[in-house]
């Protein structure tokens, strides 16, 4: 069978299993892949160089090589940036990072604070973590500048997504990284950050637009002023209460309003905060550039290059997290977070390589054809 029509139906057959059956994405993925493999018949065997070999095997051994070459390069990137982005969620960095913005940016420009907050942390922290950890902020601030959700929400996902999908260390990019590397093509994973920097940046400045645009045209969807005081500490009520005071009285609502809502927690420094966010970008775009000079040949250049490396990167933000952000907590708490960060990491892991898998196969099938 031809390999287009094979692979379309390989991708009807996914979707129908992930969405009218109990199937998991993963093995729905395993499963599109093998059934490609199969249906494509000799144009299988020719792309592998298995002329007259035996169909069933070949197809299952080029899943089963697709899928370890991606875990081989994303594997332990994507757990140890989970463990990550758990350290960052649990110990109030993102929240230290959004006063941070803040004071820089000022109140007037919430929805950007929201957005630049989010376009940070998405980076190592998964975007849908991001969400959870900012949407509380967001919440907040509707509620107390009286900006549209649809506007502040939309400029948040948007901070959030952009970067997921286009900046390594994210699953998505390190794999599209890896796979032009396991192909014999040289992309460099810092050139590949800094052109994902490049994209994400003026799709931002165009998404503060367009959903500042949407929260104009739906200013109904505001978050009451009303709370639930049982959800707020004494201190929180304390700055809640004086925030009521002033709107009431007419007066304009400053930055520092909500650095002292914000600062009712207990947070850490914005210094280590953003050390442990950006240090393992810098370590690998410090790779990249002395991978380009003759500098890589010295010790130091060495030094570099392997502290550079993605793995090592993340590792050293892995402890710094352990031993600085999560220092006052013991150490089976400190565990419990890692062991609930690589749960979460589990199925990305696998629907990531499983979607290596897939390529594997299409590649396969697709060079005689």
């Amino acid at each position: 069978m031809n390999p287009v029509i094979a692979m379309l139906i390989g991708v009807v057959v996914m979707m129908v299993l992930v969405i009218c059956t109990r199937m998991h994405a993963f093995p729905s993925l395993i499963i599109s892949a093998i059934l490609i493999a199969v249906l494509s018949g000799n144009y299988l065997l020719v792309g592998t160089g298995n002329e007259g070999g035996n169909l069933l095997s070949v197809a299952i051994s080029t899943v089963t090589g697709g899928f370890g070459g991606t875990m081989t390069s994303i594997g332990i990137v994507i757990g140890f940036g989970c463990i990550m982005g758990i350290f960052l969620e649990k110990s109030g960095a993102a929240k230290r990072m959004a006063i941070t913005i803040l004071k820089l940016v000022g109140v007037k420009r919430a929805d950007v604070v929201l957005g630049l907050t989010g376009f940070v942390v998405s980076i190592p922290v998964f975007c849908d973590s991001g969400f959870v950890i900012l949407s509380s902020l967001a919440k907040e601030f509707s509620r107390l500048t009286k900006k549209s959700m649809v506007g502040l929400g939309g400029i948040l996902g948007m901070g959030l997504y952009i970067t997921h999908f286009m900046v390594p260390p994210t699953p998505g990019p390190l794999a599209v990284v890896s796979t032009f590397q396991n192909e014999g093509i040289n992309i460099d994973l810092g050139m590949f950050i800094i052109a994902g920097l490049l994209f994400s940046i003026p799709l931002f400045v165009f998404s503060v637009f367009l959903f500042r645009w949407f929260g104009n045209k739906y200013p109904q969807f505001v978050v009451p002023y009303e709370i639930d005081r049982s959800k707020y500490t004494e201190a929180q009520l304390k700055v809640l209460d004086k925030i009521d005071a002033k709107i009431k009285a007419g007066k304009e609502l400053e930055n520092e309003d909500f650095t002292e809502l914000l600062s009712t927690e207990k947070l850490p420094s914005a210094g280590l905060s953003f050390t442990i966010l950006l240090l393992p970008v810098f370590l690998i775009l410090a790779n990249t550039l002395v991978s380009q000079t003759a500098f890589k040949a010295t010790i130091v250049g060495e030094i570099i290059t392997f502290l550079g490396n993605p793995v090592i990167a993340l590792f050293i933000s892995l402890c710094l997290g352990a031993f600085l952000l999560a220092k006052d907590l013991d150490n089976k708490t400190v565990v419990g977070m890692m062991n609930d960060a690589l749960r979460d990491a589990g199925p990305i892991v696998m629907i990531t390589a499983g979607g290596g898998a897939l390529g594997a196969v299409v590649k396969a099938t697709a060079l005689p054809a």
